[in-house]
């Protein structure tokens, strides 16, 4: 390989990652910009290959766009969020019950069970479980918290840990159970909840989701480049279109790292039950 090929981590969540990338190097290379992909089996992974300059580019999820800053500021180092999927702007996660149930607000669930997804799941935990805390809703104290460890490392991107709160909450197991929003919707379309059978309790502050991380060795020519043409990739090409369907976006839009503040929050305030999050993060 090219020491001139811009090389990007992606974690391998699902097998369309192969399609979504492979098509994403076609693409790039017609235009002149020699790209490839390596994919990891957990964020971790990706980031240490981030920091080591083994990948230069990194398609990251939230937390590990925390962890790489976090990383690399330890070590005298930089990385920059170059872009993201307009998508992954002002998400939200929603903490749900069943509308047959007693519970119509937060204050019901002291005492109760909630069902949340993996521990490192910025959407499916972290976010939502700090949402209740700051309501006087404390894991593991107030509230006792039902996990659902799917694929630990993959930070929520597989969805089974969140499928399986979802349906914890409908066997009856736990009194709430936090989701995505969209993940939510799509509960309810594809038959998990049937209609009007949940009451939404809550919505969390709006926060920001993935972006495209540059990291330390990679070169500020290429990088501009893959910027460049990635915020010019226009969904109506049918090319683009099917990546972008496939990746969950309609357009990509400059990157902006005042939406991760958060989770940022999240993590340094996790404590007791949660303690081990904060351990595992903040490296």
């Amino acid at each position: 390989m090219s020491g001139e090929t811009l090389v990007l981590g992606a974690v391998a969540y699902d097998p369309k990652v192969v399609t979504i990338w492979e098509g994403f190097r076609r693409y790039l290379g017609a235009r002149g910009l020699a790209f490839d992909y390596v994919l990891y089996s957990n964020y971790e992974s990706q980031a240490d290959a981030l920091l080591s300059g083994n990948v230069q580019v990194a398609w990251n999820s939230p937390l590990a766009w925390l962890n790489a800053e976090r990383r690399a500021f330890a070590d005298g180092l930089a990385v920059s969020a170059l872009c993201m999927r307009d998508t992954d702007l002002d998400n939200r996660s929603v903490i749900v019950s069943r509308a047959a149930d007693s519970v119509r607000s937060l204050a019901d669930l002291r005492g109760r069970t909630v069902a949340v997804g993996a521990t490192d799941s910025p959407q499916a935990t972290l976010i939502p479980l700090a949402h209740l805390a700051r309501q006087g809703l404390r894991a593991g104290i107030d509230i006792e918290v039902l996990r659902h460890e799917v694929l630990a490392g993959l930070h929520g991107d597989h969805v089974g840990g969140e499928r399986q709160a979802a349906e914890s909450l409908v066997a009856g197991e736990a009194a709430a159970a936090c989701l995505h929003e969209w993940n939510y919707q799509a509960f309810i379309e594809d038959g998990l909840f049937d209609p009007l059978s949940t009451v939404v309790l809550a919505y969390t502050e709006p926060y920001d989701h993935c972006n495209m991380t540059a990291g330390p060795a990679a070169a500020a020519a290429s990088v501009a480049r893959l910027r460049q043409l990635l915020l010019q990739m226009d969904a109506a090409d049918p090319e683009v279109g099917v990546l972008f369907q496939l990746e969950g976006l309609t357009r990509w839009v400059p990157a902006r790292t005042s939406g991760y503040g958060q989770l940022a929050a999240a993590i340094a305030g996790t404590s007791g039950e949660t303690s081990g999050i904060r351990r595992e993060v903040a490296v």
